[in-house]
C-alpha cells in the first residue's frame, strides 16, 4: 500500500513537472508572438502611412473634377498634423 501511494505521488510529480515545462514552452511561445505581432503593427503603421502619402500626392496631381476631395484630404492631414503637435506640447 505504501508503494503505491509511493508510486502515486512521483507520478503526480512527473505530471507536475510535464506541465511545469509545457507552461514555460507556451510561456515563451506567447512572447515571440507578442514581439511577431508588435513587428506586424509597425509594418501595417507605416503602409497606412504610405498610403496616406500616395492619396495626398494624387490629391496634388488631381484635376478641377478631383479639387474638392483634394482640399478634404489636405485639410484632414492639417488636422492630423495640428493634433500630433498638441500630443507632442504636452
Amino acid at each position: 500500500m505504501l508503494e503505491g501511494i509511493r508510486s502515486d505521488i512521483a507520478k503526480l510529480i512527473a505530471a507536475y513537472e510535464a506541465q511545469k515545462q509545457f507552461a514555460a514552452e507556451l510561456s515563451a511561445r506567447v512572447g515571440a508572438l507578442e514581439l511577431q505581432n508588435l513587428e506586424y503593427r509597425k509594418h501595417i503603421a507605416e503602409l497606412e502611412r504610405e498610403i496616406d502619402n500616395r492619396k495626398l500626392a494624387d490629391a496634388f496631381k488631381g484635376g478641377a473634377a478631383d479639387s474638392q476631395e483634394s482640399k478634404e484630404r489636405i485639410a484632414k492631414l492639417i488636422k492630423e498634423i495640428d493634433r500630433c503637435i498638441a500630443l507632442m506640447e504636452k
